[in-house]
């Protein structure tokens, strides 16, 4: 479901913004530092609880203010409006309502507005360590499984407490019977995970083929350990290992998903040019998968549109979104930079010094 109208409140240098979005595309044009990224950071908040750019609250909430409000209406074919809001408070405290009614979880938030995020430090997604290919994985299977969520802190849970009796453990039979627990539900984790890089590569291989065309781009998952390997069995015979390293070396939380460019690790064969196409048709793809799977439309946030792009790609990306029919939130300095993206079902914002105007 598309925004149809999104109310911000002492957010960053945004003092006050209500405005009423596109269904199709939404243009934020604007100088550096006006405001625009400060939008799109604001939606991001709306749906997943926290900013994309810090974790620390206090950063966010605008200077002299105790809190900031986000609010948003989702509105579906059937014109049916469903309001959400988030409210965070320099104590660290949040609260999230969700149809009115308050004390709503912040994975609530998610389930009723996926998002994807492209902006200029996404390339961590392809260059930096797993845990954000892991994460990248994951936001695919916490929508398409309900049950994830909960295992998944669950392994989380398990893991940290293992950690801590490697430590103090004299014997392997101290950590047995959490191991079997541990055990069963990371291969729950492992298998959810495997379908849907399986179900997700059918797409996102013949897209990024499709703005790479100059290269064979291949996608696999690694579980964390060895394929075919019984984790039960490992955790056991492993057991002096972890217990010298001081915590799990193997498991679920060691997943990554491998993506391969001729072959090479992307980072050693593509430019910072072809790394963002890469990045945008992953995130395209994923959406694509999400609205095929559960009917669900995600809604895009681009920020610094121009960035590493020229003219020919900033046009297959706009085309590609364009097929999608999805909410998108572009951010540019300039009204040419997003020309190839400019359609009837759009709407453009001026945005200087935190004021968001509609541009007639």
């Amino acid at each position: 479901m598309p925004l149809s109208r999104l109310i911000i409140k002492q957010f960053r240098n945004i003092e006050a913004c209500d405005i009423s979005p596109s269904s199709g595309f939404n243009f934020l044009i604007g100088a550096n530092g006006s405001g625009k990224t400060s939008l799109l950071e604001a939606v991001y908040l709306l749906g997943h609880g926290r900013s994309f750019k810090s974790s620390i609250t206090g950063r966010i909430i605008q200077h002299q203010c105790d809190e900031l409000f986000v609010h948003g209406r989702l509105k579906n074919s059937q014109q049916f409006e469903l309001p959400l809001g988030i409210n965070k408070r320099r104590d660290g405290t949040t609260e999230v309502k969700i149809s009115g009614e308050s004390g709503q979880k912040l994975a609530e938030l998610a389930k009723v507005l996926p998002l994807q995020l492209i902006h200029p430090e996404g390339f961590d997604l392809l260059t930096d360590g797993p845990k954000h290919r892991r994460a990248f994985i994951d936001w695919g299977v916490f929508h398409c499984e309900p049950q994830f969520y909960e295992t998944w802190g669950r392994v989380k849970r398990l893991n940290k407490q293992r950690n801590a009796l490697l430590k103090t453990a004299s014997s392997y039979r101290e950590l047995s019977y959490w191991d079997q627990e541990l055990a069963k539900l990371a291969e729950m984790i492992s298998r959810w995970r495997e379908e849907y890089v399986a179900q997700l590569k059918e797409v996102a291989e013949p897209l990024c083929r499709d703005f790479l065309s100059e290269f064979d781009v291949s996608i696999s998952f690694y579980q964390g350990w060895e394929r075919g390997a019984d984790y039960a069995q490992l955790l056991e015979k492993n057991f002096e290992r972890d217990q010298h390293l001081g915590y799990t070396f193997s498991g679920p939380n060691k997943a990554d998903l491998k993506i391969r460019v001729n072959g090479t690790p992307v980072e050693d064969i593509l430019s910072r040019g072809q790394l963002k196409l890469l990045v945008c048709a992953l995130r395209v793809a994923q959406g694509q998968h999400l609205t095929k799977l559960t009917e669900k439309q995600c809604i895009y946030l681009i920020d610094d549109f121009a960035s590493e792009l020229d003219s020919q790609r900033r046009a297959r990306l706009a085309d590609c979104l364009k097929e999608t029919g999805a909410q998108v939130f572009v951010s540019s300095i300039t009204e040419s930079q997003i020309a190839e993206m400019n359609s009837e079902n759009s709407k453009m914002f001026h945005v200087e010094r935190g004021k968001i105007e509609p541009v007639e």
